[in-house]
């Protein structure tokens, strides 16, 4: 599995969001600039049974990432699903279309930066749940 990682950016003195989507691209919106290409969504992965469904939810809707700054919050994961959706803590239903029954899905979110955020790692935690029906 993989770890959900923002990359570096350079925040500005307006603050503003940096969003990695599930299918790996990323934006910036505010005075955030983004640098490198060091960012990836984070990777999970279930099996069960060819067209079983499942319900998948995030363990909070928004999480706090602490680091040398202030702290700062993260929202809206977004699994990469066809199309994609917004999970939260309602178990959002799918269906496992791999004859196999193992299937992998990308989550990526949004992070809000606060204006002059100071440098450094950041961190904090989300659990996903996936409860076969």
């Amino acid at each position: 599995m993989q770890d959900l990682e923002f990359g570096e950016f350079v925040p500005g003195a307006a603050g503003g969001v940096v969003r990695v989507f599930p299918d790996g691209s990323r934006t910036a919106t505010g005075s955030v600039t983004l640098v490198g290409a060091n960012h990836q969504p984070a990777r999970f992965a279930g099996l069960g049974t060819y067209n079983r469904q499942v319900d998948i939810s995030v363990s909070a809707n928004s999480i706090q990432l602490t680091g040398p700054g202030a702290p700062m919050t993260l929202t809206q994961f977004e699994i990469g699903s066809t199309p994609t959706a917004i999970l939260s803590t309602t178990p959002t239903r799918f269906r496992i279309a791999a004859t196999t029954g193992i299937f992998n899905f990308p989550v990526g979110a949004r992070l809000t930066v606060n204006a002059n955020q100071a440098a450094g790692d950041y961190a904090g935690t989300f659990a996903i749940t996936l409860n076969y029906l």
